[in-house]
């Protein structure tokens, strides 16, 4: 059996609901559930159904309900004991409020542990039980008492849940969330100290200090006191500007164990920085092998890759001298060189770790075998460190480890180690930004690289954040007293002469990766030149297929092999990715040994025939009729089919920065219309927010370079969507600009498609401009564009502008007519991301008409289509639009909601959308009486809108000056 207090109290046996009864026989079985099977006397259970005055037949009653419950639950569950009731043989589950403790419990538990994923999950699973009102409906005090008790008990979960957000950084998303909460709890200051909290981390720094003023007016007038110190406390610190309330403070690393009397070891270098995660990693292995009571329970291995000069040796011997006091019996160390042309023989070095031990040279045997034999026997009972640098492979290493308790093995090879059994493997990647910066200075020293930071993080990104190439540019500096950090930086900047610049006396990273390519194989050779060409920050497996022209299989086994040579990193299952250097080292092999040279180009056409073909099939899963993809320039590769467009969508978006290089990269005559219509393919990628910077900015650069070739359907459709990707961020003016140069190109090169897509967005500019009798007669012109083509689905598109067009200009009813015609066309072609544009347009056209009902319905199906297409910004412009209607129908908490969670997906329209957002959560706040915080909302609007040069800051100007009028009714 299954019971519910969380909400209407019900029963299920078997998952099938079972009739409780009346409202008092359900007051009864509430009472004894949450006695959590004590038993409840007949006067403890009258007093709880009918209080002071209960009727004058109420223990009859009470008897009564209790013997149709009995017959309604299982046998032995309603028991009658010392004239009373309990409810007994339960399971610990039976009762969702006992679930809810449990589940909280847990979260406390966990989150002790610092798993603040698990615990939140576990706090939202246990609110997840309430539904509705504890207690719906059932009478009596007891009731009433509980039903306050569990609501407290609701709020100090969601505070508790809201309070780890925070900790994550989902400072944004939880605005929303505790402007609505406030708004239902006025008077619960944890609630507004949370929000306070989230709106300072989210930069609204205005709007925190004004929620602590709207707080301390509302407790003075309604209470007569101040806001608790926790509050105050708050609010100074946020005037001060606390770094600490940036983020949440992590506990500091433990300090590592001094080192102490060394044998083999090499010196560590004085200015070891960084890798505080790698370094207690290892530590935490080699202590496996060693405890501080001096017992080990196992031999520790551990194998450390990287590639060549990201500081395998400096790490290892830095833990090791670390791990000394661990391992009093010695400490070993050998270079193997296995990056060299002649690796070190176990043999060998087995005899002299034997000698190093106390073997004698006549004890010693010939044999590998007996040597390994002899070295694990004089190890036994012993507990020492075995540092093995630079190993070749597993094959070489196997017979130098130690093998028994108490010991452990440091070894360092640029090969990954797999088949090391039992070892624990740790991929060196090279220094984040704050730690190269840091080794930077200390060889530099810190009054030259004071007086020019940005230079010397110029300096320390060019070399890749590469531990080897840091240290030899530092040198180079330190030996040059006359040389600035910003000659250095400029030196580097060239990456056709970097390389040659990172060398300083017998040090030079170009060296470093010579060793490893001449180790290669000649198809591994080739793949390596070759995956260098490519701009892109990764690479997946099926893009390096096309572009070294092989199978999956066979291109697989290639990369994986170069993997594990380290010359290659997997930067996550299916991708890969050079580091910077190596990549600048890679061209420079493939530019000197590709032959014949025509190859590189030929790999990089094939490239990006991979990616338009593919960019193209997304294009038409996402936008079925749509005959833009029958006017793209045609390639001679295939590109990816997917099964669904979930999977179409993972790819498009998994690729925008690979997809965005490549289409920079092929700039030139011969490739560039093909680049430009990549872009265009791509357009999903700037409309969603997912990467609108970067896209904007290469679309800039192939309007440049198309302009430069003297190409005009190139430039024309370039600008084209230049001009799209402008109105998205709400520059209207530099978009209208490039819409009437595309329209000149467009007709110039005859390009239809273009010139009806341009059309459109000359409608759109002046639909933000207000300029409804020019966006009609863009749109009409558009409409008769996309006819002739036969591209439906953008007719459809530019019927819903023309809607907009008409709402603008009074003609409402046509308008609403015109908008269910477009969404009718978009229908005809399945739940696509335009039949999501269709409900949008008739939720807007609705909301003007004043049918706010139906108009929310639209809205919430376009939020849904939105939201499965992964159009963030749009689904933030339609809660806009949500919040319009529930303002307008004098719902302002809800309007506030939909407002906040607008400004945390943001919209389209960029800053002055965001100003009309602010505006609306402003005019809905005030409703609410939240004065200040409106005013705060308003003064950053204003400014927004008067920067971009905006409708409507004259009318917002007046209203910050006329003040909020108060509420008409409490919300």
């Amino acid at each position: 059996m299954r019971f519910s207090v969380l909400g209407p109290v019900r029963a299920w046996r078997d998952g099938e609901p079972l009739a409780t009864g009346s409202p008092q026989q359900r007051a009864l079985l509430a009472a004894l559930l949450l006695r959590e099977g004590r038993t409840a006397t007949a006067g403890e259970l009258i007093d709880a159904l009918w209080g002071e005055e209960p009727p004058q037949q109420a223990l009859a009653a009470l008897r009564t309900y209790a013997s149709r419950l009995r017959k309604v639950l299982d046998p032995g569950v309603l028991i009658s004991e010392s004239g009373g009731y309990a409810i007994r043989s339960l399971s610990t589950d039976a009762l969702d409020l006992a679930s809810a403790e449990s589940l909280w419990s847990d979260a406390e538990q966990v989150r002790r542990t610092g798993d603040l994923c698990r615990a939140r999950s576990l706090v939202n699973e246990a609110l997840s039980l309430w539904d509705g009102e504890p207690l719906a409906n059932v009478p009596g005090p007891y009731a009433e008492t509980q039903r306050t008790r569990l609501e407290e008990w609701r709020l100090q979960l969601l505070e508790s849940r809201l309070d780890m957000d925070l900790e994550q950084g989902s400072h944004a998303e939880a605005v929303s969330e505790l402007t609505a909460l406030v708004a239902a709890h006025p008077l619960r200051e944890r609630l507004r100290e949370l929000l306070m909290l989230a709106l300072y981390r989210s930069g609204r720094q205005a709007e925190a200090l004004a929620v602590y003023a709207d707080t301390r007016r509302l407790l003075a007038d309604e209470l007569g006191v101040d806001p608790r110190p926790g509050l105050s406390e708050l609010q100074q610190r946020i005037l001060q500007a606390d770094p600490a309330l940036a983020e949440p403070s992590s506990p500091a690393a433990a300090p590592s164990a001094a080192p102490i009397k060394p044998t083999q070891l090499p010196a560590t270098v004085p200015d070891f920085t960084g890798r505080a995660s790698f370094v207690r990693e290892l530590s935490d292995v080699l202590s496996s092998a060693s405890s501080e009571t001096g017992t080990g329970s196992v031999m520790a291995v551990s194998a450390v890759a990287g590639i060549g000069g990201v500081g395998k040796t400096t790490l290892a011997v830095h833990v090791a001298h670390a791990a000394r006091p661990a391992f009093p019996d010695g400490q070993l160390y050998v270079d193997l060189q296995g990056a060299g042309a002649r690796a070190a023989e176990p043999e060998t070095v087995l005899g002299s770790f034997l000698r190093a031990l106390g073997t004698a040279d006549s004890a010693i045997p010939d044999s590998l075998e007996e040597r390994a034999a002899l070295f694990r026997a004089v190890l036994d009972g012993r507990r020492v460190l075995v540092l093995l640098d630079n190993a070749q492979d597993a094959a070489q290493v196997r017979p130098l480890l130690p093998g028994t308790e108490g010991c452990a093995a440091l070894v360092t090879s640029r090969t990954r180690l797999v088949d090391l059994v039992g070892a624990h493997l740790v991929d060196l990647d090279v220094m984040s930004p704050s730690e190269a910066l840091s080794l930077f200075t200390k060889i530099v020293g810190d009054e030259r690289v004071a007086s020019e930071r940005n230079a010397a993080l110029d300096v320390v990104a060019a070399c890749g954040f590469l531990p080897l190439a840091i240290r030899i540019a530092a040198s180079r500096l330190a030996a040059r007293r006359t040389w600035t950090v910003s000659v250095l930086a400029a030196k580097l900047a060239d990456e056709r002469r970097r390389l040659d610049e990172l060398q300083a006396g017998d040090l030079a990273v170009k060296a470093t990766y010579e060793l490893g390519y001449g180790a290669l194989e000649p198809a591994q050779a080739r793949a390596f030149r070759l995956l260098g060409l490519a701009d892109g920050p990764d690479i997946s497996l099926a893009a390096a297929a096309a572009l070294l022209d092989l199978d999956a299989e066979e291109t697989e086994d290639l990369l994986e092999s170069l993997v594990d040579t380290s010359l290659l990193e997997s930067a996550a299952p299916g991708r890969y990715r050079y580091h910077d250097l190596v990549r600048l080292y890679a061209r420079a092999c493939a530019e000197r040994d590709e032959q014949p040279p025509s190859e590189r180009d030929a790999a990089t056409s094939r490239l990006l025939d991979f990616y338009l073909a593919t960019a193209a099939a997304v294009y038409a899963i996402e936008r079925p009729g749509d005959r833009l993809v029958a006017d793209l320039e045609p390639t001679t590769r295939p590109g990816l089919s997917f099964a669904g467009e979930s999977a179409a969508l993972d790819w498009l978006y998994s690729e925008a920065s690979c997809l965005l290089a490549c289409v920079r990269q092929n700039a030139g005559a011969d490739r560039l219309r093909r680049a430009v219509d990549l872009l265009w393919a791509a357009r999903d990628l700037s409309e969603s927010g997912a990467i609108s910077h970067q896209y904007e900015t290469t679309s800039r650069a192939m309007c440049d370079a198309a302009n430069a070739l003297g190409d005009a359907r190139a430039e024309g459709r370039a600008r084209t969507i230049l001009a799209d990707v402008l109105l998205d961020s709400g520059h209207a003016g530099q978009a209208e600009e490039q819409a009437a140069l595309a329209a000149r190109l467009a007709d110039s090169a005859h390009d239809d498609t273009a010139r009806s897509r341009v059309a459109n967005n000359r409608g759109l500019i002046c639909l933000r401009q207000g300029r409804h009798a020019d966006a009609k007669a863009f749109f009409d012109q558009a409409i008769s564009g996309f006819q002739a083509l036969g591209n439906r689905p953008f007719e459809a598109t530019s019927l819903g502008n023309l809607a907009q067009a008409h709402l603008g200009l009074g003609d409402t009813s046509d308008a609403v007519e015109i908008a269910r015609r477009s969404l009718a066309v978009h229908a005809g072609f399945g739940r696509t991301v335009r039949l999501a544009d269709g409900h949008y347009v008739v939720g807007v056209a609705l909301t003007q008409v004043g049918e706010y009902s139906e108009a929310l319905s639209q809205f919430s199906e376009a939020l849904a289509v939105f939201g499965t297409h992964r159009q963030r910004l749009w689904e933030g412009t339609t809660h806009f639009r949500i919040a319009e209607v529930h303002l307008a129908d004098r719902r302002p908490a809800q309007a506030a909601r939909h407002a906040e969670q607008a400004l945390a997906l943001r919209c389209i329209g960029g800053e002055p959308m965001r100003g009309n957002v602010l505006t609306l959560l402003g005019r809905a706040l005030a409703a609410l009486g939240q004065a200040d915080r409106a005013k705060a909302c308003w003064h950053e609007a204003l400014f927004l809108l008067e920067q971009t040069g905006s409708a409507g800051a004259a009318e917002l100007r007046a209203l910050i000056e006329r003040g909020p009028e108060p509420p008409e009714c409490p919300s």
